[in-house]
């Protein structure tokens, strides 16, 4: 019998951490180190104790990490070695060749690149230095903050509302000016070509 959740008292390096998804939204990254910076040591060393990284062990012994990508990248780059993770899953038992279709199976994974595609397991970065930015991820991001659509349990929700973005916008309109493709994004979560999407809160019904 395991526990669910397992917390790992004893911190993990956060190089040694796999992914589980090929990109982050840099912009979003810079925004996690922007307010890491903004708190003080105290408040820091709180923060490290509470925010765990929820990961899956497999039969390679690693721990591959299934949530907040952003944050450990965030907190690699503000000089942090070391966090303390959650394991919710483990499948150290699991034959190697058949590890990633379980963790597919398990929607504990997400390897698409920065456009959208489909890519092989083998193309997954090996450490959170290698995950590439997507533009459109930071804009799935921002759009939740401002109210574009609520948080969802959906695993990897933000990166389908980034497809959906994707779609209709480019994103040379993204980098160049991004208060506008938020403006732009708005409208669209509030659209019936969104309904589908977790989280979506479009306008009310007459009925």
């Amino acid at each position: 019998m395991s526990n669910v959740r397992e917390p790992l008292i004893k911190p993990i390096p956060i190089l040694s951490l796999r992914p589980t998804q090929m990109t982050v939204g840099m912009r979003e990254v810079k925004e996690k180190r922007k307010r890491w910076r903004e708190q003080k040591k105290k408040k820091q060393a709180e923060a490290l104790g509470k925010h765990m990284i929820p990961v899956v062990k497999g039969p390679d012994k690693r721990f591959y990490v299934v949530d907040h990508h952003h944050l450990a990248r965030a907190l690699h780059e503000e000089g942090i070695t070391d966090i303390l993770v959650t394991v919710i899953g483990d499948l150290s038992m699991v034959e190697k060749d058949a590890f990633w279709g379980v963790m597919d199976n398990k929607r504990w994974v997400y390897p698409y690149d920065a456009k959208g595609e489909r890519r092989l397991f083998k193309d997954l970065p090996k450490s959170i230095t290698e995950l590439k930015d997507d533009p459109f991820r930071s804009l799935a991001g921002e759009l939740r903050r401002v109210g574009g659509f609520a948080k969802d349990t959906t695993p990897f929700s933000e990166f389908l509302w980034a497809d959906f973005l994707r779609r209709k916008m480019s994103s040379k309109a993204v980098d160049e000016n991004f208060e506008k493709a938020i403006e732009k994004s708005l409208v669209l979560a509030k659209s019936q070509d969104a309904v589908y999407l977790p989280g979506w809160c479009g306008p009310a019904s007459d009925g």
